[in-house]
């Protein structure tokens, strides 16, 4: 996983907080007491609803909407969504996965992606988010691969515990959309290749939506990357990095789903920002910026000129992983609902 970045889900940080995050690596590299997290042999109990961070039957921060918009009461389509890294805290960082229970991570969980991110799918459908035994996200950059795979696998047993409850509880054989983004794609694209990938279930997927982890074009059997705008039962993934850079592990990664999020198409026709819908950033109440940014696909990875919004001055990084989703909140929103009417018409 050298190719992955820090996974943060804000919608941006200042440079001392991307300070601070670079110290805590270097802390952590040098501790030898990091431990799972506790009690990690017992199984989330996905009956309570406090181990949801999002679920149609609660009010949670995925129901809310920029222009005030009530979430769908009754949607015919169901979104199962995976939200990125948020255990991040400097106290917790001897263990390799957040506790279930841990109110601080789940509230910065609830009011950033699932804010942020999950709630561009609530005029698409009912929302799921399961909580899950998150990787610390040290797990990407240690040497330790035998603990990191421990750590993704914990936190991947969650989700996948998750979604065979929501399938035998809450599904009812209705319509799929997977999305994710960070360590929500890495146990998305697990996800799918175990449950819907070749598998009688492949019928029931919409689309996938899983951004800001590589996915190789190899990884499923069955269901394909998607081509066009109207595409079903297929997998649309990028990363979003300032235009003109190259990251180093472009030179021997080998290919990668990549989808451009303004055409849904994969290939490297360069796309104005004018006819991006619009981002969702800092702001959330009417906080909808339309034509923030175009794209363009290069090798393995999006590429976009760097946006112009208040506080963007301060934004110094090439790598724009924080953004994926948010640069194209409506995007892909309106997208997600376009993909769930042609399947419905279809069935």
């Amino acid at each position: 996983m050298r190719s992955i970045q820090l996974h943060f889900f804000q919608p941006y940080l200042c440079p001392m907080n991307k300070l601070f995050l670079l110290i805590s690596v270097l802390f952590i590299a040098s501790c030898s007491s990091t431990k799972q997290v506790l009690n990690a042999d017992k199984p989330v109990d996905y009956n309570k609803d406090s181990n949801w961070a999002a679920l149609p039957t609660k009010k949670d921060p995925s129901d809310l909407n920029p222009f005030g918009a009530k979430p769908l009461e009754d949607g015919a389509v169901d979104i199962f969504f995976l939200y990125p890294t948020s255990f991040l805290s400097k106290k917790d960082l001897p263990l390799w996965n957040a506790a279930i229970d841990n109110e601080k991570i789940n509230k910065d969980t609830d009011h950033s992606s699932i804010k942020y991110q999950a709630s561009l799918f609530n005029q698409v459908g009912r929302v799921y988010a399961p909580r899950y035994r998150q990787a610390n996200f040290y797990a990407y950059f240690t040497k330790d691969h035998v603990q990191a795979a421990k750590a993704f696998d914990l936190a991947y047993s969650d989700i996948k515990n998750a979604f065979q409850y929501y399938l035998d509880h809450f599904n009812q054989g209705r319509p799929i959309i997977i999305a994710g983004h960070s360590q929500g794609t890495t146990h998305g694209m697990r996800l799918v290749k175990e449950f819907f990938d070749g598998t009688a279930l492949q019928k029931q997927l919409v689309v996938s939506y899983l951004a800001g982890i590589p996915i190789p074009q190899n990884y499923f059997a069955s269901i394909k990357p998607c081509n066009d705008p109207d595409d079903l039962n297929c997998v649309n993934s990028w990363r979003t990095y300032k235009y003109n850079y190259e990251p180093n592990f472009l030179a021997n990664e080998p290919p990668m789903i990549v989808t451009n999020p303004l055409s849904w198409s994969r290939d490297t026709t360069y796309f104005d920002k004018s006819i991006n819908k619009g981002a969702l950033l800092r702001k959330f109440d009417g906080g909808i910026l339309k034509g923030i940014t175009d794209a363009q696909i290069h090798k393995n990875i999006l590429w976009v000129h760097k946006p112009k919004f208040p506080g963007s001055f301060l934004f110094r990084s090439s790598n724009y992983h924080i953004a994926d989703l948010n640069f194209f909140y409506l995007d892909v929103q309106t997208n997600a609902i376009h993909r769930r009417d042609l399947y419905l018409g279809k069935r």
